[in-house]
């Protein structure tokens, strides 16, 4: 029996890139967490049909208000960053509340970085993510597409439903990439009732179907049956057996 093969799909450079958008994001009352893993799977393109391991295809990300970002349980105090001057003795430990008052930023920063991949393609990579501690940037010529992330709930930080379907009419452009993204991505965060209504604008109503049936039945009439056109199969075996006697001749 001959095997099935598959064929792996692997993006192009051109194709990774297409579409590349701009995307914000408020950080205010968010947990750490839970922005992080958003953001770095905004920023790596796993959100994308054509994502492909070793290519640069994710889009841009800009997080504001992160001075505002929380944390649960203990953290404050018992989460240590890490650093070395590379000089004996030159370790530096500073705690999340003192790392939140001098640099906000990167509270975020270490947070995705770690969720990257830890070569030269995670370096780049991270560069698509702009953080800022308060609610001011300075991207607004790229014309950045606001999402909002759900704040309770088991899916608190991630993409609201209703945010993505809007991010994805303002933001799609012409290409074909563009069009088949998002042909592939737009069920996927479609609500359930946005669904339901798509799926009855798209089905035919009773009574369309009953035009169409009674257009059928003009355009090809039906044709009655008589009793000299309609033979059986009985007929068909009396005649067989009247013209196999073999005194049929004789008489």
């Amino acid at each position: 029996m001959k095997a099935i093969g598959t064929k792996t799909y692997s993006a192009t450079t051109a194709q990774a890139q297409s579409g590349r958008r701009w995307y914000l994001i408020d950080a205010e009352g968010q947990v750490l967490g839970r922005v992080a893993t958003t953001v770095a799977q905004l920023i790596r393109g796993k959100d994308k049909p054509t994502f492909t391991p070793h290519m640069d295809g994710g889009d841009f990300v800009i997080v504001i208000n992160a001075d505002k970002i929380v944390t649960t349980g203990k953290k404050e105090t018992q989460k240590i960053y890490y650093r070395h001057s590379q000089y004996p003795g030159g370790l530096k430990a500073t705690p999340l509340r003192d790392m939140r008052a001098k640099h906000p930023g990167r509270i975020l920063e270490a947070a995705v970085r770690g969720m990257l991949p830890k070569n030269r393609l995670g370096r780049e990579i991270f560069h698509h993510l702009k953080i800022y501690a308060g609610p001011d940037h300075p991207h607004e010529g790229q014309k950045p597409i606001k999402l909002e992330l759900a704040r309770d709930g088991h899916k608190r930080g991630q993409v609201t439903a209703q945010s993505a379907a809007q991010s994805l009419d303002a933001g799609a452009g012409t290409t074909p990439a563009n069009m088949v993204e998002r042909a592939t991505r737009a069920p996927r965060y479609r609500p359930a009732a946005a669904a339901a209504e798509d799926a009855a604008a798209v089905a035919p109503s009773p009574a369309a179907l009953v035009d169409v049936v009674q257009e059928t039945a003009t355009i090809m009439p039906a044709t009655p049956a008589t009793a000299s056109t309609v033979v059986t199969s009985g007929d068909m075996a009396d005649e067989g057996r009247a013209t196999d006697d073999p005194d049929e001749g004789r008489a």
